[in-house]
């Protein structure tokens, strides 16, 4: 099997991901306002030590796993459009930041849970300090933006559209998912360019992963 291959599965592995990141969220994390500041932050504790094991295979998923196979697709999809020189260099630099940050939030919040979980049985007070610091650090790192995750596959579209390396519905797709994320640091827009993101992005990984499974690999891509 080639890297293409790899690759390919890994993004349409990526793109499972988030959908049972989405699932978690909107069917348990959602309905209990888990992360609300309307609520203390002692409640949000307690969430924590009564779902400690799925909060952390949640985060081993969505954070973790998906950092690991971003890894490969990052690659995977360098090597089809590295003819594009700087830009794709550029794009493939970002993509590798961003998984480096999404393996960092995971480490973070899997540790930070056990921590939080055992804090709590001696000092809730203490335990929910520690979680509003930790949920502060997790979120500029991993998701209260989407600025790297934006500009590589803003940047990568750009490089295919160039190449000619990858089909052009994809790369159209990855400009208007880019665009969004890169578009989620401006506070006005952030709650609807996050969504477009999230949602846009799962679309993005499965038609990518099929496009590398599919087409033919470059020469020197074994």
């Amino acid at each position: 099997m080639t890297f293409q291959r790899v690759s390919g599965l890994a993004a349409i592995a990526a793109g499972l991901t988030y959908v049972i990141g989405f699932w978690v969220y909107f069917s348990i994390l959602g309905p209990a306002n888990y992360g609300s500041p309307a609520l203390p932050a002692a409640v949000h504790v307690q969430f924590l030590v009564d779902n400690q094991a799925l909060m952390t295979v949640w985060n081993q998923i969505i954070y973790v796993l998906n950092a690991v196979l971003m890894v490969l697709i990052v690659v995977g999809l360098h090597q089809r459009v590295k003819a594009s020189g700087a830009l794709g260099q550029t794009a493939s630099a970002f993509g590798l930041i961003w998984a480096g940050f999404i393996l960092a939030t995971g480490m973070l919040e899997n540790i930070a849970i056990a921590q939080i979980v055992r804090l709590a049985a001696q000092d809730m007070d203490a335990a929910a300090s520690v979680w509003r610091s930790v949920t502060i650090v997790s979120a500029g790192l991993g998701g209260g933006n989407e600025i790297t995750g934006g500009l590589w596959i803003f940047l990568l579209s750009l490089a295919g559209f160039q190449t000619r390396a990858i089909p052009l519905p994809v790369t159209l797709l990855g400009i208007v998912v880019g665009g969004a994320g890169i578009a989620s640091t401006l506070p006005v827009l952030a709650s609807v360019a996050n969504m477009i993101f999230g949602l846009g992005f799962i679309v993005w990984f499965v038609v990518t992963g099929v496009a590398l499974l599919l087409l033919k690999a470059p020469q020197d891509s074994d």
